[in-house]
């Protein structure tokens, strides 16, 4: 499976032809296979030899760190830890230590000096404003910049380190971290890919213990975790799945056990960052859904879903 090959079949006789024709192959070790082979086909079918990824010390580039270099070699890859005044030390030393265990190359680029040069620059317009999500954003775009330079000179494809939960609630920043030329983890929701993690260690420990055990972060303000903005993970991929996948309505998914106001909040969430999933990367296809009916969505509509109904605003 996930490999070109020949098979000749003689059905004189037979009734049936056989679903799985390796047999004992794991579902978990088919998902590795089929990212493995999606990276290695779009990057050489594209005319590319070698890749670029931003490595954070997080779970997601972590993992499409490891399937690069198991896809291409780790000759191959190049990782990028672009650490800014909000990045915790730990966060840079898990890097360096995934770097080590997988014989990668990792260039270490302070964000500080592009960061400062904005603010500096339109810092005479923002006197007024008081700090938000724009300071947030202009880290992951400015991060962007330094990633698709080195894709621009060096003729590195740019790997988008993305995950489903992310990519559908549109917890990312347009022309920033949704940067990329594929998207390798983007079929998989976060708690699958802390599995195909924790899958991969059981094969050979190349990811530090400490990336799989620390909070999900984007390190773009003080003490920021992913879930002051979203759901536990556990929470939202079980809504998001039961809502994209299985067509369950709002009540049905209640009833599960989950809040209203939660469902509500992700479901809103997923309408409102279509227009994000319209400009992102290609993702490697590894579920029967992916994004189910939420890859239909307009990318702009005037609709809320709220516990008296459809509210159109």
């Amino acid at each position: 499976a996930f490999e070109e090959q020949i098979i000749v079949f003689d059905l004189a006789g037979v009734s049936s032809v056989p679903e799985n024709l390796e047999g004992g192959v794991y579902e978990i070790e088919r998902l590795y296979r089929a990212l493995t082979m999606g990276i290695r086909d779009f990057v050489h079918k594209t005319g590319f030899k070698k890749v670029v990824l931003g490595l954070s010390g997080g779970i997601d580039s972590a993992v499409v760190a490891v399937l690069a270099a198991d896809a291409l070699g780790p000759e191959n890859v190049l990782c990028v830890s672009i650490p800014s005044r909000y990045t915790t030390r730990a966060s840079v030393e898990d890097a360096k230590t995934l770097a080590s265990n997988l014989g990668i190359r990792l260039e270490i680029i302070p964000l500080e000096p592009l960061y400062s040069a904005w603010e500096q620059t339109l810092g005479p317009l923002f006197v007024n404003c008081k700090p938000d999500i724009t300071e947030e954003n202009v880290q992951a775009r400015l991060r962007a910049v330094i990633l698709m330079s080195l894709s621009n000179k060096f003729g590195y494809l740019l790997l988008n380190t993305g995950n489903k939960s992310e990519i559908a609630t549109g917890y990312c920043t347009l022309y920033g971290d949704s940067c990329g030329a594929l998207s390798v983890i983007g079929d998989l929701y976060k708690t699958e890919v802390y599995t195909l993690a924790r899958w991969i260690n059981s094969r050979r420990s190349v990811i530090p213990e400490s990336i799989l055990s620390k909070a999900p972060t984007a390190e773009l303000r003080p003490g920021q975790t992913d879930q002051e903005t979203l759901p536990p993970y556990e929470s939202l991929d079980s809504i998001l799945r039961l809502w994209l996948e299985e067509g369950f309505i709002i009540d049905e998914i209640v009833q599960r056990g989950y809040r209203c106001e939660m469902v509500l909040d992700v479901i809103n969430r997923v309408i409102r960052a279509a227009f994000k999933r319209k400009q992102g990367p290609p993702v490697i296809r590894v579920s029967r859904y992916g994004l189910g009916f939420a890859s239909d969505l307009p990318v702009s509509q005037k609709v809320r879903y709220t516990k008296q109904g459809v509210d159109w605003f």
